[in-house]
């Protein structure tokens, strides 16, 4: 029983599998190549992430596939449906990577409001030279304590977002279609708990009240947050992206910071990747990061465990 791992997969996820009988292949094999080399290794599981795409033509012309498993959450590069529709299971593992996701929302959340996105750029070229200017440059941050952080979409990695935040001391509202009241238990190092019951407010009141957004949202069709959203956000605030490329219209983001209505965004996710907007890559105002959400040790480790067990799960039944 051949895997073939094309993104990677944890040491963890290929022991586990290794006990149970399969062999797992690492190569990561061109996507121009994939087709040929499934059916010549007689590939019956296909693990990816985000960087190989699993569309109609590869599940045509490799009839071996028996399973496809996404290591991470978003299934936009695969064709789940079709795949489901040829007898074909598809996983993924939506618990792995939460927390991490959650944390790097933190990260440059916690960057953006004292413009250490931008210091950490105009220190080692001006830091010499120009002390005392940056020094009243950065002086005017923010705390996060106190202020209001909606979230959009309100699933695992959403509540995790939601779980630091009241940790800061934060409020925090959400919008989501489908969940419209949750619990949020905080557990602390000593065994001890903190419950929140938390109501979805609707998306305009999230978007007027918001100090700071955050998007955790499946790929759309279309843009959540265009010309109209932006405009009633309120002055000054920020927005993170760590869900989807795609959901921002980043123009209408460029045009709204500019004109200085939003004081940051923070991007780990873009419309055009691997080759993102020059403009967006270019503007100052914008803390990015190159889709690393899940990126961690720990994340990848549970990842590669949960796809595995998922797999052995299936050939068990």
């Amino acid at each position: 029983m051949n895997v073939l791992a094309n993104d990677g997969i944890s040491q963890e996820g290929v022991e586990k599998l290794t006990a149970a009988g399969f062999n797992t292949i690492l190569e990561s094999v061109n996507q121009a190549n994939i087709i040929d080399f499934i059916n010549k290794n007689n590939i019956e599981v296909l693990l990816v992430r985000s960087a190989t795409k699993v569309r109609k033509d590869l599940i045509d012309n490799c009839i071996s596939i028996k399973i496809i498993g996404r290591g991470g959450v978003g299934m936009d590069n695969i064709d789940v449906s079709y795949a489901k529709e040829k007898g074909i299971h598809v996983i993924n593992t939506p618990a792995a990577s939460s927390i991490s996701v959650a944390e790097l929302v933190f990260a440059h959340l916690f960057s953006c409001v004292r413009s250490l996105h931008i210091s950490n750029r105009e220190m080692p070229l001006d830091g010499d030279k120009e002390f005392k200017n940056l020094k009243k440059n950065y002086a005017g941050g923010s705390e996060l304590k106190g202020k209001t952080l909606g979230v959009v979409g309100f699933g695992r990695i959403g509540q995790e977002v939601a779980k630091i935040g009241l940790g800061v001391g934060m409020n925090v509202i959400f919008y989501d279609l489908h969940n419209k009241k949750a619990k949020i238990e905080i557990n602390f190092f000593d065994g001890s708990s903190k419950k929140f019951e938390l109501e979805s407010s609707t998306f305009d009141e999230l978007l007027k009240k918001s100090d700071f957004i955050s998007l955790h949202v499946p790929a759309q069709k279309d843009y959540i947050i265009g010309d109209k959203e932006f405009s009633l956000m309120k002055n000054g605030s920020g927005i993170i992206n760590a869900a989807r490329g795609g959901v921002i219209d980043e123009e209408s983001l460029i045009k709204y910071i500019d004109n200085k209505n939003l004081s940051f965004a923070a991007h780990d996710t873009f419309e055009n990747e691997p080759t993102p907007n020059i403009k967006i890559l270019m503007n100052h105002k914008i803390s990015m990061t190159p889709h690393i959400g899940a990126a961690t040790k720990e994340a990848q480790k549970r990842i590669g465990i949960e796809l595995a067990q998922q797999i052995i799960d299936l050939y068990e039944k």
